[in-house]
């Protein structure tokens, strides 16, 4: 399944006043913090990560692995940060369009 671009639309105004709450550093993606990051989808549904200055790594790649690794969707890619979207099992929180 992929998201339609009315979806997209819809998590983007839903993700826009919440705040990052993972950070990719130096050290890039790492096997903990995709456990961690899918962990926090599945309680939130929809999260913000930000890149930050020093990340070896390009953003694209980092959106990629982390969505890779979590099976989330990529909502958005703006400045250094991601914002991805993943349903819940258990917290279903977000009803798409």
């Amino acid at each position: 399944m992929k998201l339609t671009g009315k979806q997209k639309r819809f998590l983007r105004a839903e993700a826009h006043h919440l705040n990052p709450i993972f950070q990719v550093g130096k050290d890039g993606v790492n096997d903990n913090m995709i456990i961690q990051i899918s962990q926090a989808l599945e309680k939130r549904e929809l999260i913000k990560v930000s890149v930050l200055q020093n990340c070896m790594e390009d953003k694209d790649d980092v959106a990629e692995a982390i969505a890779e690794g979590t099976g989330a969707y990529i909502v958005q890619i703006i400045g250094n940060t991601i914002v991805l979207y993943k349903e819940s099992e258990e917290n279903k929180k977000i009803t798409l369009p």
